[in-house]
């Protein structure tokens, strides 16, 4: 059979320009070999509308937001089970520093949506350290990651759309209209596959900025799951008193193992949030791929049209990636253009740059 697309990685990326690439009517099928420790399943899939210490607003929020909201809620909808779970985000100021630098930046109007309450104080609480107060952030939440991924790759095998093991580059066949992989033909072939792109021969060029996170899994009794809490780490209620707390930002060992200090290090950031005791029940690793400017890296190669990657979403995947699907998608068809900001064409010259002779 003839595809439209061919994906090479079943990851979020992969599973979501899949499904959108299939919404708009073009046969997909899927190659991947599944990794339980990838970055998409260790992740704790959240949405945040607002970025890092500075409370920068996250790029293009208003535009990634609703996408994401409807994106998963259609696809709940589809699978018949709870993928996403919108939750307020606590964000309790760690210092005095923190909490002059959100009040001087609260009264900007684009807050308006995402702000529900600011605290220049809380009451004490046995449960966390809330002393300096903090602010209430509407439209987060988190998508269960792991079993949305999982529930799309049984649909993928009871369609026979989904080929496992690991590509080989020296079974790809190109031609001015498509590609050959064995017995797979397709008119496209798009590359998904986080952070083993640096491998990749078409697209190792791009500057991927490889960083390991880690995460624990804690068990914590007492805690109120009405909300996803953050304060120099984020613990996510996953239910039944199981939490997900993370995630650390390690460029200097860019590998899948959970290390010591990672974890002495999540729990320390923990014991400045918690006043409840824990039990650490899961300890994992994942590599985001990143990006030099934190932007993902979308479009087709420079000379080998046929291919293309969706990529570098980096942690900001779940939010991102339903937007940029459907762009993306679009673009393919003729039917739209992505923007300049995540084109690949950004670092074209880094291609013709490797290409010159010595």
């Amino acid at each position: 059979m003839l595809y439209d697309y061919l994906i090479v990685g079943h990851g979020l990326a992969g599973a979501i320009l899949a499904r959108t690439l299939e919404k708009l009517g073009n046969t997909v099928a899927v190659f991947d070999a599944e990794k339980p420790n990838s970055a998409s399943n260790v992740a704790a899939g959240l949405i945040n509308p607002v970025a890092g210490k500075r409370f920068a607003k996250t790029w293009q929020a208003d535009n990634f937001i609703p996408a994401a909201e409807a994106f998963y809620r259609e696809l709940e909808a589809d699978l018949n089970t709870a993928l996403f779970h919108q939750k307020p985000i606590l964000k309790l100021f760690s210092s005095i520093e923190e909490q002059n630098n959100w009040m001087g930046k609260s009264a900007e109007s684009h807050w308006n949506e995402y702000i529900e309450a600011t605290y220049p104080e809380l009451p004490p609480s046995e449960e966390v350290h809330q002393e300096l107060g903090g602010l209430k952030i509407t439209r987060g939440g988190f998508v269960e990651l792991k079993k949305m991924l999982s529930l799309l790759r049984e649909k993928l095998e009871a369609q026979n759309r989904l080929v496992s093991g690991t590509f080989d580059f020296g079974k790809l066949q190109l031609s001015k209209n498509g590609i050959v992989y064995e017995n797979l033909e397709a008119r496209r072939l798009i590359f998904c596959e986080g952070y083993q792109a640096v491998k990749n021969p078409y697209f190792s060029w791009l500057p991927f900025s490889l960083n390991k996170g880690e995460v624990l899994n804690i068990s914590v009794k007492n805690l109120g799951a009405e909300c996803i809490y953050n304060k120099g780490v984020y613990v996510v209620p996953l239910g039944e008193d199981s939490w997900k707390v993370g995630a650390t930002y390690n460029w200097r060992e860019p590998d899948e193992r959970p290390t010591p200090e990672g974890k002495t290090e999540l729990e320390g950031r923990l014991n400045n949030l918690l006043k409840l005791s824990f039990k650490v029940t899961e300890h994992t690793a994942g590599i985001r791929p990143a990006v030099r400017d934190r932007k993902p890296l979308i479009g087709l190669h420079p000379e080998i049209p046929v291919l293309g990657i969706f990529n570098g979403m980096g942690s900001k995947g779940v939010l991102m990636a339903p937007y940029l699907a459907r762009q993306f998608a679009e673009a393919l068809s003729g039917n739209g253009s992505i923007w300049p900001e995540v084109s690949i064409s950004r670092y074209q010259k880094f291609y013709y740059e490797q290409a010159l002779p010595l």
